[in-house]
């Protein structure tokens, strides 16, 4: 889903930011100054990783609105835009939800959910995937966005991040310092991080970053299945899921934007390229629905 990759991708600016106003404002000078405080070090890893974590979070439905330039839904203008907003509110109420926002954006075939809470949500369509599919292979896409909203995914893919994002700044620093420490082992007249620990604790986050989001990916390809569950519990069947994937595997669409290109309805890649996707194989998701 877009949110997915728009939200680790905000995620590691919030974070870079973070640790970079962290530097100027001497923190890691701090935590050096007499050799490495491990426990503080720890705690200020919690607060940036877990800081940028959730305001990433905060952000995650406007940044989402921005980046597809989608139109909320506040007066159906058309049939079409009427049977959404009621498929929606149907499907929501059977997930024992608040209504979420509804909105609709031009492009390829895609959708997404997104919002910081179940109380302040949003799904999302697009006009191609309206336009490719029936009605029925619609709402079934609706129903896995729903889902998500229903298990609490986007909170729980924060903690996740925040966990990863904790042991990245803290590595990225213990790595930094050692190699600092290597560098300035015959200089007894200075003390505190020099370049050589701001260099290699930003190196190390970023490349730490890239290893972390493995992990993250791991745990939203489990959060595909479980949605593609959800969907057929709300419908009582997953034949229309089913059809949905198998339609999305048929439709031919223009590649997202690189930041947002493990981010759609589908995603996935065989190789090593499958450690960094965000969706199992469409195939692979058909099967797990026939086990149900």
């Amino acid at each position: 889903m877009k949110r997915v990759v728009l939200f680790l991708a905000t995620n590691l600016a919030v974070l870079l930011v973070l640790s970079l106003v962290a530097n100027l404002l001497g923190v890691d000078r701090y935590l050096t100054a007499n050799g490495m405080n491990f426990g503080m070090l720890l705690a200020f890893a919690s607060l940036i990783g877990f800081g940028g974590a959730f305001i990433s979070l905060l952000m995650s439905k406007s940044m989402a609105k921005l980046s597809t330039g989608a139109r909320v839904i506040a007066q159906p203008s058309s049939s079409t835009e009427v049977w959404l907003v009621d498929t929606v509110a149907r499907l929501a109420q059977r997930a024992g939800l608040p209504m979420p926002e509804v909105a609709i954006y031009n492009g390829e075939p895609n959708a997404f959910a997104t919002g910081a809470t179940k109380n302040s949500s949003l799904v999302a369509v697009s006009t191609g995937l309206l336009q490719s599919m029936t009605r029925e292979e619609a709402e079934a896409v609706l129903a896995h966005e729903v889902a998500h909203i229903a298990n609490g995914d986007m909170v729980t893919l924060t903690l996740i991040q925040g966990v990863v994002n904790t042991f990245v700044i803290f590595l990225s620093r213990v790595v930094g310092y050692l190699v600092d420490s290597f560098l300035r082992r015959n200089d007894s007249t200075s003390s505190g991080p020099g370049i050589g620990f701001m260099v290699t604790s930003m190196v190390c986050q970023v490349v730490f970053g890239v290893l972390a989001s493995i992990i993250v990916n791991w745990f939203s390809r489990q959060r595909e299945f479980r949605a593609d569950a959800g969907a057929a519990g709300l419908l009582g069947t997953p034949v229309p899921m089913q059809n949905a994937l198998r339609r999305l595997g048929n439709l031919h669409t223009e590649p997202l934007p690189q930041s947002m290109a493990a981010s759609g309805i589908t995603g996935g890649g065989g190789g090593f390229k499958a450690l960094f996707a965000t969706h199992p194989p469409l195939e692979q998701r058909i099967a797990a629905l026939n086990q149900r």
